[in-house]
Protein backbone atom coordinates (compact mmCIF):
# COMPACT_ATOMS: atom_id res chain seq x y z
CA UNK A 1 0.00 0.00 0.00
CA UNK A 2 0.97 3.31 -0.85
CA UNK A 3 2.01 6.20 1.97
CA UNK A 4 -0.35 8.94 1.89
CA UNK A 5 0.56 11.96 -0.12
CA UNK A 6 1.27 15.05 1.96
CA UNK A 7 -0.85 18.05 0.41
CA UNK A 8 1.29 21.28 -0.17
CA UNK A 9 0.13 23.86 2.50
CA UNK A 10 -1.72 26.75 0.53
CA UNK A 11 -1.53 24.82 -2.77
CA UNK A 12 -4.59 24.62 -4.71
CA UNK A 13 -3.34 23.30 -7.89
CA UNK A 14 -0.22 21.20 -8.29
CA UNK A 15 0.48 20.76 -12.29
CA UNK A 16 3.42 19.00 -13.69
CA UNK A 17 4.56 19.76 -17.16
CA UNK A 18 6.63 17.02 -18.57
CA UNK A 19 8.06 15.87 -21.94
CA UNK A 20 8.84 12.40 -23.28
CA UNK A 21 11.95 13.80 -24.94
CA UNK A 22 14.08 17.30 -24.91
CA UNK A 23 13.80 19.67 -27.28
CA UNK A 24 9.86 20.37 -27.40
CA UNK A 25 9.94 23.53 -25.92
CA UNK A 26 8.20 22.48 -22.29
CA UNK A 27 9.98 25.38 -20.57
CA UNK A 28 8.96 27.70 -22.79
CA UNK A 29 5.18 26.53 -22.51
CA UNK A 30 6.15 26.70 -18.50
CA UNK A 31 7.28 30.12 -18.16
CA UNK A 32 4.53 31.78 -20.55
CA UNK A 33 1.81 29.68 -18.90
CA UNK A 34 2.73 30.67 -15.28
CA UNK A 35 2.72 34.28 -16.78
CA UNK A 36 -0.63 34.16 -18.52
CA UNK A 37 -2.41 32.20 -15.69
CA UNK A 38 -0.75 35.17 -13.49
CA UNK A 39 -1.99 37.73 -15.97
CA UNK A 40 -5.18 36.03 -15.35
CA UNK A 41 -5.49 36.66 -12.00
CA UNK A 42 -4.31 33.75 -10.73
CA UNK A 43 -1.53 33.45 -8.11
CA UNK A 44 1.06 31.35 -9.27
CA UNK A 45 4.40 29.52 -8.58
CA UNK A 46 7.01 27.71 -10.94
CA UNK A 47 9.44 24.92 -9.31
CA UNK A 48 11.99 24.23 -12.35
CA UNK A 49 12.83 20.31 -11.18
CA UNK A 50 15.10 20.34 -14.60
CA UNK A 51 18.01 20.06 -12.08
CA UNK A 52 20.66 18.84 -14.88
CA UNK A 53 19.36 21.92 -17.38
CA UNK A 54 17.39 25.00 -15.61
CA UNK A 55 16.50 27.42 -17.88
CA UNK A 56 14.02 28.96 -15.68
CA UNK A 57 16.31 32.24 -14.36
CA UNK A 58 17.41 32.92 -17.75
CA UNK A 59 14.07 32.32 -19.34
CA UNK A 60 12.27 34.57 -16.67
CA UNK A 61 15.38 37.08 -16.68
CA UNK A 62 15.87 36.56 -12.90
CA UNK A 63 19.67 35.61 -11.22
CA UNK A 64 19.43 36.39 -7.86
CA UNK A 65 19.84 33.83 -4.22
CA UNK A 66 16.93 32.51 -2.66
CA UNK A 67 17.89 33.11 1.32
CA UNK A 68 15.73 31.44 4.20
CA UNK A 69 13.43 32.70 6.94
CA UNK A 70 13.73 30.18 10.14
CA UNK A 71 14.52 27.07 7.62
CA UNK A 72 11.89 28.20 4.96
CA UNK A 73 13.29 28.83 1.43
CA UNK A 74 11.86 32.24 0.01
CA UNK A 75 10.98 32.06 -3.22
CA UNK A 76 11.90 34.72 -5.61
CA UNK A 77 9.32 36.53 -7.87
CA UNK A 78 9.61 37.81 -10.89
CA UNK A 79 6.73 38.54 -13.43
CA UNK A 80 4.05 38.21 -10.77
CA UNK A 81 5.28 34.51 -10.32
CA UNK A 82 7.17 32.78 -7.59
CA UNK A 83 10.14 30.76 -8.52
CA UNK A 84 12.57 28.16 -7.27
CA UNK A 85 15.36 26.67 -9.50
CA UNK A 86 18.41 24.89 -9.08
CA UNK A 87 19.75 27.59 -11.17
CA UNK A 88 19.52 30.21 -8.44
CA UNK A 89 21.80 27.60 -6.54
CA UNK A 90 24.32 26.52 -8.73
CA UNK A 91 24.36 29.70 -11.26
CA UNK A 92 26.79 29.29 -14.16
CA UNK A 93 27.77 26.56 -16.81
CA UNK A 94 28.85 24.34 -13.84
CA UNK A 95 27.45 20.89 -14.27
CA UNK A 96 24.98 18.93 -11.59
CA UNK A 97 26.49 15.26 -11.40
CA UNK A 98 24.21 13.86 -9.09
CA UNK A 99 22.33 10.27 -8.16
CA UNK A 100 18.51 9.49 -8.23
CA UNK A 101 18.78 9.96 -3.66
CA UNK A 102 20.20 13.46 -3.73
CA UNK A 103 17.43 14.45 -7.08
CA UNK A 104 14.91 12.93 -4.67
CA UNK A 105 16.56 15.22 -1.52
CA UNK A 106 16.66 18.24 -3.33
CA UNK A 107 13.06 18.04 -4.94
CA UNK A 108 11.64 17.55 -1.30
CA UNK A 109 13.21 20.63 -0.32
CA UNK A 110 11.95 22.31 -3.39
CA UNK A 111 8.23 21.02 -2.62
CA UNK A 112 8.02 21.09 1.15
CA UNK A 113 10.66 23.57 2.40
CA UNK A 114 10.07 26.84 0.32
CA UNK A 115 7.62 29.07 1.80
CA UNK A 116 5.16 28.92 -1.47
CA UNK A 117 2.95 31.15 0.54
CA UNK A 118 -1.36 30.59 -1.24
CA UNK A 119 -1.24 29.73 -4.73
CA UNK A 120 -4.01 29.02 -7.08
CA UNK A 121 -1.56 27.12 -9.15
CA UNK A 122 2.05 25.51 -8.32
CA UNK A 123 3.50 24.48 -12.02
CA UNK A 124 6.75 22.15 -12.07
CA UNK A 125 8.45 22.27 -15.12
CA UNK A 126 10.04 18.34 -14.88
CA UNK A 127 13.02 17.62 -16.38
CA UNK A 128 12.53 15.56 -19.99
CA UNK A 129 11.87 11.56 -19.66
CA UNK A 130 9.99 9.43 -17.29
CA UNK A 131 13.11 9.55 -14.77
CA UNK A 132 13.84 9.95 -11.12
CA UNK A 133 12.61 13.26 -10.73
CA UNK A 134 9.26 12.92 -11.90
CA UNK A 135 8.58 9.98 -10.30
CA UNK A 136 9.54 11.25 -6.66
CA UNK A 137 7.50 13.82 -6.70
CA UNK A 138 4.24 11.92 -8.08
CA UNK A 139 4.80 9.93 -5.61
CA UNK A 140 5.21 11.66 -2.68
CA UNK A 141 2.95 15.01 -3.76
CA UNK A 142 -0.81 14.78 -4.30
CA UNK A 143 -0.35 16.13 -8.10
CA UNK A 144 -3.62 17.82 -9.77
CA UNK A 145 -3.09 16.98 -13.07
CA UNK A 146 -0.26 16.61 -15.96
CA UNK A 147 0.01 18.36 -19.14
CA UNK A 148 2.64 16.45 -21.64
CA UNK A 149 4.53 19.01 -24.62
CA UNK A 150 5.43 17.44 -27.90
CA UNK A 151 6.07 18.81 -31.62
CA UNK A 152 3.93 17.30 -34.05
CA UNK A 153 6.87 15.16 -35.88
CA UNK A 154 6.71 11.64 -34.99
CA UNK A 155 9.99 11.11 -33.42
CA UNK A 156 8.70 13.77 -30.58
CA UNK A 157 5.61 11.96 -30.22
CA UNK A 158 6.53 8.75 -29.61
CA UNK A 159 8.72 9.55 -27.04
CA UNK A 160 5.80 11.62 -25.56
CA UNK A 161 3.22 8.98 -25.56
CA UNK A 162 5.75 7.10 -23.44
CA UNK A 163 5.28 10.20 -20.87
CA UNK A 164 1.02 9.77 -21.24
CA UNK A 165 1.59 6.24 -20.37
CA UNK A 166 4.19 7.43 -17.29
CA UNK A 167 1.27 9.43 -16.02
CA UNK A 168 -1.53 7.16 -16.45
CA UNK A 169 0.07 4.47 -15.24
CA UNK A 170 1.03 6.00 -11.92
CA UNK A 171 -2.99 7.50 -11.81
CA UNK A 172 -2.13 11.17 -12.89
CA UNK A 173 -4.82 12.55 -14.48
CA UNK A 174 -4.03 14.38 -17.98
CA UNK A 175 -4.97 17.35 -18.50
CA UNK A 176 -4.19 18.07 -21.97
CA UNK A 177 -1.27 17.65 -24.66
CA UNK A 178 0.35 20.70 -26.15
CA UNK A 179 1.49 21.04 -29.53
CA UNK A 180 4.63 23.46 -29.57
CA UNK A 181 6.16 24.38 -33.08
CA UNK A 182 3.11 23.07 -34.43
CA UNK A 183 3.51 25.75 -37.72
CA UNK A 184 5.21 28.55 -39.06
CA UNK A 185 3.41 31.66 -40.44
CA UNK A 186 5.97 33.58 -43.31
CA UNK A 187 6.36 36.94 -42.18
CA UNK A 188 6.44 38.55 -45.93
CA UNK A 189 3.69 36.28 -47.18
CA UNK A 190 1.69 35.06 -44.19
CA UNK A 191 2.01 31.25 -45.80
CA UNK A 192 1.73 28.57 -42.87
CA UNK A 193 4.60 26.09 -43.34
CA UNK A 194 4.11 22.80 -41.59
CA UNK A 195 7.87 22.10 -40.62
CA UNK A 196 7.61 19.42 -37.80
CA UNK A 197 4.49 17.89 -39.73
CA UNK A 198 1.32 18.85 -39.09
CA UNK A 199 -1.43 17.44 -36.53
CA UNK A 200 0.22 15.26 -34.78
CA UNK A 201 -0.47 16.32 -31.07
CA UNK A 202 -4.41 16.59 -31.89
CA UNK A 203 -4.01 12.93 -33.38
CA UNK A 204 -2.27 11.19 -30.40
CA UNK A 205 -4.96 13.28 -27.73
CA UNK A 206 -7.67 11.50 -29.74
CA UNK A 207 -6.22 7.99 -29.92
CA UNK A 208 -5.11 7.86 -26.44
CA UNK A 209 -8.20 9.54 -24.99
CA UNK A 210 -5.89 12.40 -23.64
CA UNK A 211 -7.84 16.02 -23.57
CA UNK A 212 -5.91 18.68 -26.53
CA UNK A 213 -4.93 21.64 -24.90
CA UNK A 214 -4.32 23.03 -27.78
CA UNK A 215 -1.71 24.33 -30.79
CA UNK A 216 1.72 26.80 -30.49
CA UNK A 217 3.22 28.32 -33.57
CA UNK A 218 7.10 28.45 -34.55
CA UNK A 219 7.24 32.14 -33.11
CA UNK A 220 10.51 34.43 -33.71
CA UNK A 221 9.17 36.32 -30.62
CA UNK A 222 8.85 33.49 -28.29
CA UNK A 223 12.45 32.26 -29.02
CA UNK A 224 13.63 36.35 -28.04
CA UNK A 225 11.34 36.55 -25.56
CA UNK A 226 12.86 33.68 -23.76
CA UNK A 227 16.65 34.49 -24.36
CA UNK A 228 16.23 38.23 -23.09
CA UNK A 229 14.01 36.77 -19.76
CA UNK A 230 10.77 38.83 -21.40
CA UNK A 231 8.61 35.95 -21.82
CA UNK A 232 6.41 36.58 -24.87
CA UNK A 233 3.05 36.24 -22.59
CA UNK A 234 4.29 39.59 -21.09
CA UNK A 235 2.99 41.45 -24.34
CA UNK A 236 -0.99 40.41 -22.46
CA UNK A 237 -3.78 38.52 -24.40
CA UNK A 238 -4.52 40.57 -27.21
CA UNK A 239 -0.82 39.99 -28.58
CA UNK A 240 -1.12 37.73 -31.80
CA UNK A 241 2.37 35.94 -29.94
CA UNK A 242 1.03 35.74 -26.46
CA UNK A 243 -2.43 34.62 -27.19
CA UNK A 244 -2.27 31.06 -27.58
CA UNK A 245 -1.05 30.91 -24.05
CA UNK A 246 -3.72 32.84 -22.42
CA UNK A 247 -5.82 29.86 -24.52
CA UNK A 248 -3.85 27.36 -23.11
CA UNK A 249 -4.31 29.00 -19.37
CA UNK A 250 -8.23 28.88 -19.86
CA UNK A 251 -7.93 26.09 -21.06
CA UNK A 252 -6.06 24.72 -17.90
CA UNK A 253 -7.87 26.54 -15.25
CA UNK A 254 -10.99 24.76 -16.46
CA UNK A 255 -9.66 21.56 -16.63
CA UNK A 256 -8.70 21.92 -13.55
CA UNK A 257 -12.03 23.38 -11.59
CA UNK A 258 -11.82 27.09 -12.59
CA UNK A 259 -10.29 28.65 -9.18
CA UNK A 260 -9.82 31.78 -8.09
CA UNK A 261 -11.36 34.50 -11.04
CA UNK A 262 -11.28 32.10 -12.86
CA UNK A 263 -13.92 33.36 -16.25
CA UNK A 264 -16.27 31.10 -17.26
CA UNK A 265 -15.85 29.30 -20.87
CA UNK A 266 -16.42 26.11 -23.06
CA UNK A 267 -13.37 24.22 -23.52
CA UNK A 268 -12.85 22.12 -27.04
CA UNK A 269 -12.11 18.55 -26.55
Amino acid sequence: MEPPKQPIEGVKNLVTIGSGKGGVGKTTVSVNLAIALAKLGQKVGLLDADVYGPNVPLMMGIRDTPYAIENRIQPLEQHGVKLMSMGFLNPGDKPLIWRGPMLHSVMQQFIRQVEWGELDYLLVDLPPGTGDVALSLIQTAPITGAVVVSTPSEVALEDGRKAVLMFQQVKVELLGIVENMSYLVVPETGQKVDIFGQGGGRRTAEAMDVPFLGELPLNPQVRIGGDSGRPVALLGEEDPSSAPFYEMARALMARCGGKRNAPTFSVED
